[in-house]
């Protein structure tokens, strides 16, 4: 039988434990996160078959969560919503959510979902970007691992490709450095590291060379980046 892997981000520490201890008990290994920035660091890394998501969490909602981690992981998501809010409900599925659960839930309920969608997503590929993205003239090919300003390609490292598409596809959405140090180098960001700022003054230069504005790509003082 497989070691299913389960992320649980769930910010109510007993609550959390509860469902640990549930979750363990059926054989299930879970990994505990209690807020939505760390949430979303921890399911970026795709080591996980499963997350049990909660709505309210501090540092970023559990929507903001899902739309970020939507544009480049596929893990099925099971979100947890408050009693009768049928439009957190909506709010979760058109961000991307595969099944949802109420507060307060029946245990059974919980389980047999879970089961449920593993099944669904077993032997599933859980990371299919999208493999092109363009705005503005401004186009980044993964597959193909190029980038061009209106027809004209430009000289890209593995890295800033990387970085850029990770800017692109959350257009407007700030991205922490311990996320895009995880996402694009691959590694926990440094007390004193400063490799993530120099990458993308590199990019900002050659996107501005190529007479595309640069400054786009804005940094969101003691927050992160930010395509705008």
């Amino acid at each position: 039988m497989s070691t299913f892997y389960i992320l649980l981000i769930e910010d109510d520490k007993i609550l959390n434990q509860q469902l640990t201890d549930l979750l363990t008990a059926k054989n299930y290994k879970v990994e505990q996160c209690f807020d939505g920035e760390e949430g979303l660091l921890r399911a970026s890394s795709q080591q996980h078959h499963l997350i049990l998501l909660d709505v309210m969490l501090p540092e970023r909602d559990g929507f903001s969560l899902l739309k970020v981690l939507r544009k480049s992981c596929q893990t099925p998501v099971i979100m947890v919503t408050a009693k009768d809010a049928e439009q957190e409900r909506i709010l979760g599925f058109s961000h991307g959510a595969d099944d949802y659960v109420a507060k307060p839930f029946n245990t059974v309920e919980l389980l047999l979902r879970i089961e449920a969608l593993l099944r669904r997503s077993h032997n599933e590929a859980s990371d299919n970007p999208t493999q092109e993205i363009s705005v503005d003239g401004l186009t980044i090919s993964y597959k193909s691992q190029t980038v061009s300003v209106k027809s004209e390609s430009l000289d890209f490292t593995p890295i800033q490709l990387k970085l850029l598409w990770e800017m692109l596809i959350n257009r407007g959405e700030v991205l922490s450095k311990a996320y895009l140090y995880q996402r694009v180098l691959n590694r926990n960001i440094g007390a004193y590291d400063r490799s993530l700022d120099m990458h993308l003054s590199r990019v900002r230069r050659k996107l501005n060379d190529a007479n595309w504005r640069g400054e786009r790509l804005q940094t969101i003082h003691g927050k992160g980046y930010c395509l705008i």
